[in-house]
């Protein structure tokens, strides 16, 4: 670096002249001033339904399943979730990481006072001594002549926008995590509820065979198969008890209390509503994703920080004030002397001369960074984006698709073994036909269960995927 200072009273040096002069030609703008990246946007969705309203979720998308238990669990999870919390930590860094990047484009004041004793020492071994005071007031100001600083501050603040982002999509994350673990309970729920149910039927069914088999009307082969449905029941409750227990506790970590402090009621699934979400309009879903929005906030603070890096390689100018105070008591004798008035106003340049590649190399870098950003951040938030939403509007469709032919698999076997039941009764039908009919029963009305919780995830998952209403 080269620094040439002229202070007041004396004539600035030639090389003084030159750099002004020549920073003066080489203009202001170091560039490149940002640019939104052009991005391919589908004309429309591919699984896009017919039906399905043509906007977004709305904001507190949650309340569209109609369940209080849900609606009171998210609000807990918006005041203890960890992650949530860490999140909002992470934005209050950023807006102080900006306030600090900030402080150079204003002027800088400082005081120092000094009191104490000095001790001189003259060639001759003479001593002196005396009680110094001084103060000094001190102030100086870069001029952003490359626009340097504010380029920093601009990149401070594009990073506080992405934590905001950033804290948006933990946020989404986590309501989905809420919503669909607390789906998970009441399906875990209704499973047990089926299974119980059938477990009573096929106790039924095993004490009218037993009956029977007494009678000389069925075998004992009949009764031995019908106490092997029972046993098979049996053994499905404990799983079911188990995987309860651990959603429950999945569910009291994500909204932030302890397993045993979260009391749960005995819902259901068939008490929820199906809301309709709409798919919203492709080009829409940039501005809508708090996670795009993420990426290009990241992307504007690499483009600040490349106008940085090559306003480090100019001049800079700054002007230092000192305005001060000096006295002294001298002893002996006991006496002051007047207070002297000090003050001084330099003006300096620095330039860099030769670093050995240092800033070159971190322009190099900050260039980098940029295209890192772009393809490896941005780019790929934006295909992720509409990937998601393909595949959820997919999946929304599979589901409720899935879940109407599970509901008819249901009925008709209710009625086929109800006509086994009848057939055996009248002497027409086998136990085998009852035994089989109880067995579809059982998995049909179970594969229901897990139709609706699946399709109820995957409404979860498009609300998602459209940025669960969320504006910038």
């Amino acid at each position: 670096m080269i620094r040439i200072a002229h202070m007041v009273g004396h004539r600035p040096s030639p090389s003084a002249i030159a750099l002004a002069v020549a920073a003066t030609l080489m203009g202001c703008d170091v560039g490149p001033d940002y640019h939104q990246p052009e991005t391919s946007v589908p004309v429309k969705w591919d699984n896009a339904q017919a039906g399905l309203p043509d906007n977004f979720p709305s904001p507190e998308w949650w309340n569209t399943f109609g369940s209080p238990e849900l609606n009171g669990l998210i609000a807990e999870a918006q005041r203890g979730n960890t992650d949530v919390a860490a999140a909002a930590a992470r934005v209050r860094e950023a807006d102080a990481t900006a306030q600090v990047a900030g402080a150079p484009l204003l002027p800088w004041l400082e005081a120092d006072t000094y009191v104490g004793p000095e001790r001189q020492y003259n060639l001759t071994g003479h001593e002196r001594h005396h009680v110094l005071y001084q103060g000094a007031l001190q102030a100086s100001y870069e001029i952003d002549f490359w626009g340097k600083n504010r380029s920093a501050l601009n990149a401070a603040l594009s990073r506080a926008d992405a934590s905001r982002f950033a804290q948006q999509v933990v946020w989404l994350s986590t309501s989905a995590g809420v919503a669909n673990l607390y789906f998970q309970f009441l399906g875990l729920q209704d499973q047990l509820k089926v299974a119980r149910d059938n477990l009573a039927r096929a106790q039924h069914t095993l004490n009218d065979f037993m009956q029977e088999q007494r009678q000389g009307i069925i075998p004992e082969l009949g009764v031995v198969q019908q106490q092997s449905v029972v046993a098979s029941l049996v053994a499905a409750i404990p799983p079911l008890q188990q995987s309860l227990a651990t959603t429950k506790s999945a569910l009291a970590v994500l909204v932030g209390k302890l397993p045993e402090s979260l009391v749960l009621g005995s819902g259901s699934l068939l008490d929820l509503r199906y809301p309709a979400i709409g798919q919203g309009v492709p080009s829409e879903l940039l501005v809508r994703r708090p996670d795009v929005q993420e990426a290009e906030a990241k992307l504007k603070a690499a483009n600040g920080d490349i106008r940085v890096a090559r306003a480090a390689m100019l001049p800079s100018f700054d002007f230092s004030l000192t305005y001060g105070l000096t006295s002294m008591t001298l002893s002996p004798p006991q006496n002051t002397l007047p207070p002297l008035a000090t003050y001084s106003f330099l003006q300096n340049i620095t330039a860099p001369i030769f670093q050995g590649g240092l800033l070159k190399g971190q322009l190099e870098q900050s260039k980098a960074k940029y295209q890192e950003a772009l393809v490896g951040d941005y780019r790929k938030a934006v295909l992720t984006a509409f990937g998601d939403v393909e595949n959820a509007l997919s999946a929304v469709r599979t589901t409720a698709a899935e879940e109407a032919a599970q509901r008819s698999h249901v009925s008709a076997a209710q009625r086929s073994s109800g006509m086994a039941s009848e057939s055996l009764r009248g002497g027409t039908g086998t136990v085998l036909d009852v035994l089989t009919s109880e067995t579809t029963v059982y998995s049909a009305q179970d594969g229901l269960v897990q139709a609706r919780l699946a399709h109820l995830q995957a409404l979860v998952g498009l609300t998602q995927a459209l940025g669960g209403g969320w504006k910038s």
